[in-house]
């Protein structure tokens, strides 16, 4: 297939790149400003140029407590955009995935959400995510919605990224312990992406193959507890490792609150389409391969 990605340089559209190629698609990743989610003129030039036989929208405005002084940026992205290009895919009749996050939920249910759990963001990077979701559902039947979480890789600003870095500056650090959910690895979602595509190729506007799924890697953890498993795996490899603290969240605030428990249920995505969710462990010693390499 010819596969158009938004986004070029973000954790996932990288992975899909790499990923991708693999199952002998062709891939076309793009960007602002040759690919602008803020300017429809330019999602359907590029639409047209590229002639994709399904789109993948890893493109988002992920900075989430810039996005509470930039409202207006993050929903241009993140919800008009979103539903701009799933629009011009619906045009042609492609399938579109549109990934998304658990910042959708509050945190406050008490145990993992389920897809039919109603939304409930408590940010602006949340409430744009979720506009994004309605506008693309509404926009495109043959489209899949992605919720993840907690997204890490090799490349770019990241949680796993940014522990190493400050474990190879500080004595010691101290970590969030009482915000639950689970990490995903970036290469772990393409290929759950590229799993799905052929189905998605194949089936009708209306199918189960479409709608909203969660995925995550397992087994679910806190910050803290990341972060130790990333020491943990990071001395094996000569890392310098740091003492590491437990605390709460109200002793790091931040501009934008956080969903204390973003655990995703994962159950329909591995019932419709058979992906099972990763142990993030296992990819987290992969992605520390990587890095130790380059």
């Amino acid at each position: 297939m010819r596969i158009l990605v938004a986004g070029r340089t973000g954790q996932l559209a990288l992975e899909l790149a790499d990923r991708l190629p693999r199952d002998g698609h062709a891939v076309t990743a793009l960007e602002a400003p040759e690919l602008d989610l803020t300017q429809p003129d330019s999602l359907d030039r590029v639409v047209r140029e590229v002639a994709p036989e399904a789109i993948i929208n890893a493109a988002a405005y992920t900075a989430v407590d810039r996005a509470e002084d930039q409202p207006d940026v993050a929903e241009a992205i993140n919800a008009t955009g979103a539903g701009l290009l799933a629009a011009a895919a619906a045009e042609r009749g492609l399938p579109f995935v549109h990934v998304s996050t658990d910042y959708v939920f509050d945190g406050r249910k008490g145990s993992p959400y389920a897809e039919t759990d109603p939304p409930s963001p408590i940010g602006v990077y949340g409430r744009t995510k979720l506009a994004g979701e309605r506008a693309v559902t509404a926009a495109n039947p043959r489209s899949v919605v992605l919720r993840t979480a907690w997204v890490c890789s090799p490349h770019s600003n990241n949680f796993l990224r940014t522990m190493l870095r400050l474990g190879a500056e500080r004595e010691s650090l101290s970590v969030v312990a009482d915000q639950h959910g689970a990490p995903t690895f970036a290469a772990d979602l393409a290929d759950a992406i590229a799993r799905m595509l052929p189905r998605l190729q194949a089936a009708p506007a209306g199918s189960e193959a479409f709608g909203v799924f969660h995925l995550t890697g397992q087994p679910w953890t806190t910050w803290h507890g990341f972060a130790a498993e990333i020491f943990r795996q990071a001395a094996a490899r000569g890392h310098r490792v740091p003492q590491l603290k437990a605390i709460a969240t109200s002793e790091y605030p931040t501009r934008a609150q956080r969903p204390a428990d973003g655990r995703l249920d994962c159950r329909r995505i591995a019932a419709i389409h058979g992906i099972q969710p990763a142990d993030w462990r296992d990819s987290l010693a992969r992605c520390l391969d990587v890095l130790s390499r380059g």
